[in-house]
């Protein structure tokens, strides 16, 4: 698996956040001949300029909030009639993937439609908790995550190693323990780490409960009790510059050894 953005809320670049990334959520894994891609934020940009023509690829979208979505019209493969996709999403307040992903390329908010620019190839394909679906030899399971408006964590099974993606996750509901099942024995889990205690709870700056997303000791405590061989922290706060987020991998390594924390270029192998 490849990371192409980790960002959350909002692209950080700039010189303090230049070796973890300032791109928003785009994770790509590799099963074989099969190229899966989670979330297309301001990352999906950097991935599909890299990737060589023609490309073929299934799209897992965990939710339809601007950081997951704002790389689509600037991912260059939708542009090129050579390529494939599939593109799995949650159906949501009565609109299907495709009809959300299309409302937000449409005036007044971007100058040109999906319908009139997009050349590739698109089979859009609701996609729900309960539901799997068989990409290659690959095995993509979905679960809901608390989340203001929902969001689906994902599940990849392939030759007896897996992956969960679970971002935009808030820690302390009834979705911890489907989670822990959901996830348990996994190689690698990638958690949303966005906050501190202290600005989870309000002891610093305004109260952060309700808002959608976890700690890093919710992330070091989903783990433990998933039994993950690696935790990925991921959806960086976008104030947090590369010395904030050594700071913090430092810490979360004295509970957790094997703890890395996502950034862009990062690649895991297993």
């Amino acid at each position: 698996m490849r990371f192409w953005g980790v960002r959350g809320s909002i692209p950080a670049p700039g010189a303090k956040t230049s070796r973890y990334g300032g791109n928003t959520p785009c994770v790509e894994v590799r099963c074989g001949d099969e190229l899966l891609i989670f979330d297309l934020g301001s990352g999906a940009r950097l991935l599909g300029d890299s990737h060589p023509r023609p490309l073929r690829a299934s799209v897992f979208l965990s939710h339809y909030h601007w950081d997951h979505l704002q790389g689509l019209p600037f991912f260059s493969p939708m542009f090129d009639p050579r390529n494939q996709f599939v593109v799995y999403g949650p159906t949501r307040n009565g609109q299907t993937v495709q009809q959300i992903l299309s409302g937000q390329m449409r005036q007044p908010y971007f100058p040109v439609s999906a319908e009139a620019v997009f050349r590739a190839s698109v089979d859009y394909r609701p996609f729900a908790e309960g539901q799997q679906v068989q990409v290659g030899e690959a095995v993509v399971r979905a679960l809901e995550l608390n989340h203001p408006g929902g969001n689906l964590g994902y599940r990849v099974d392939y030759r007896q190693h897996s992956v969960v993606y679970a971002t935009d996750i808030e820690h302390g509901s009834e979705s911890d323990e489907r989670l822990v099942e959901f996830a348990r024995g996994t190689d690698v889990l990638i958690y949303d780490a966005m906050y501190t205690d202290d600005e989870y709870f309000g002891r610093v700056g305004p109260p952060k409960t309700g808002w959608g997303h976890s700690t890093w000791r919710g992330a070091v405590d989903a783990a433990q009790r998933t039994g993950a061989k690696t935790l990925v922290l991921f959806h960086h706060e976008p104030t947090r510059d590369d010395e904030w987020l050594d700071r913090v991998t430092r810490m979360v390594k004295r509970h957790l050894p094997g703890t890395v924390a996502a950034r862009e270029s990062l690649v895991i192998q297993l």
